[in-house]
């Protein structure tokens, strides 16, 4: 008898214009997955999403969004879009903006959701555990949560509330910690970093050897389509990246030799570092730079037996593929 053919799994994939869901978007379906892709605004999504995926548009994210077009025939979710980024001037606004995007409006989307879709898995981040890892151990996931900011506050509160509704039963939730996570498309601290590397600039960061963990986006798509469908991911919390951590010297380098640069590295102490950051008031920024945020991403490998399919040096070289298309006057080749 003919085995008969399993159908493939449904998704709604939000958020499906960003970095994370234009590569998930198009990761699942390479594997066989029925796509539709929420978007905010139908003509933001021309060009950006394949044409094999059905598109819905979703309008803004709040508490009262339509998400009943999107979750027509789906079994997964996987939430990705989020308000992030963003630097407010009004503490107080940008404290309640947060709150309604990625907080309010995710809890209504997990609600609609119920009795539709079998599973959510939510792209939280790894800021809902502080702005800095151990010295003498990285984060695994299990640890309480520690958030200094109001993007952070907002993503454990909407963990909190999905977490809810997965131990009453009303629908299997998947929560995702990633890391910085970069690749074609990479926007703010990366790219200004990407971007000093590129034109040759002279960096202080040489004598820096902590240890950050890092995210490709391939990889992190990996791994989201994996905890959309493998029963062990259930109710899990789950920390990913590419794999062993890195300094903030080395991954200079790497970027470099990705850009056929040569890396300009400074080697100033990292007190010195620290010491300027404070007078500037710029602390925060000259932590991401010098100090630890480093995971360990054995419980989802553990659950799933999900592993990293992109080295960090191929998301690096694909970085670079996508950089040059929009600086090609600079290749190094022309620009020795």
């Amino acid at each position: 008898m003919r085995e008969r053919r399993r159908a493939a799994t449904r998704l709604l994939v939000t958020g499906a214009t960003g970095l994370v869901g234009r590569r998930l978007v198009a990761d699942a379906l390479a594997a066989g997955f029925d796509v539709t892709a929420a978007v905010r605004d139908a003509a933001r999504a021309v060009g950006r999403v394949p044409d094999a995926a059905r598109v819905v548009a979703v309008g803004d994210l709040g508490p009262a969004t339509d998400w009943t077009a999107a979750l027509d025939r789906v079994d997964v979710v996987i939430h990705c879009a989020g308000r992030a980024h963003v630097v407010d001037t009004d503490a107080a606004a940008g404290e309640a903006a947060f709150r309604r995007v990625n907080h309010l409006a995710t809890v209504a989307l997990a609600q609609a959701a119920q009795g539709r879709a079998r599973r959510l898995v939510f792209v939280s981040s790894l800021k809902v555990l502080g702005e800095a890892s151990p010295a003498e151990r990285p984060w695994t996931g299990d640890e309480p949560p520690e958030p200094h900011d109001a993007y952070a506050r907002s993503k454990v509160a909407a963990e909190i509330a999905l977490e809810t509704l997965h131990a009453e039963g009303r629908i299997d939730v998947v929560v995702v910690r990633p890391p910085l996570v970069y690749g074609p498309g990479v926007e703010a601290n990366f790219l200004r970093l990407w971007s000093a590397v590129a034109r040759g600039v002279p960096l202080p960061l040489g004598a820096v050897h902590n240890r950050r963990s890092l995210l490709y986006v391939g990889n992190l798509a990996s791994a989201l389509l994996t905890c959309a469908t493998h029963p062990q991911a259930a109710g899990g919390r789950f920390v990913v990246d590419d794999g062993a951590p890195v300094s903030t010297s080395q991954l200079v380098r790497d970027i470099a030799q990705a850009l056929g640069r040569r890396p300009r590295l400074l080697p100033v102490p990292t007190a010195v570092m620290r010491a300027a950051g404070w007078i500037l008031d710029r602390e925060a920024a000259v932590h991401r730079l010098v100090g630890d945020l480093a995971v360990d991403a054995s419980a989802l490998r553990t659950a799933t037996a999900w592993a990293a399919p992109f080295t960090r040096a191929q998301g690096l070289a694909e970085t670079a593929a996508w950089w040059w298309t929009r600086a090609p006057g600079r290749r190094p080749a022309d620009n020795p």
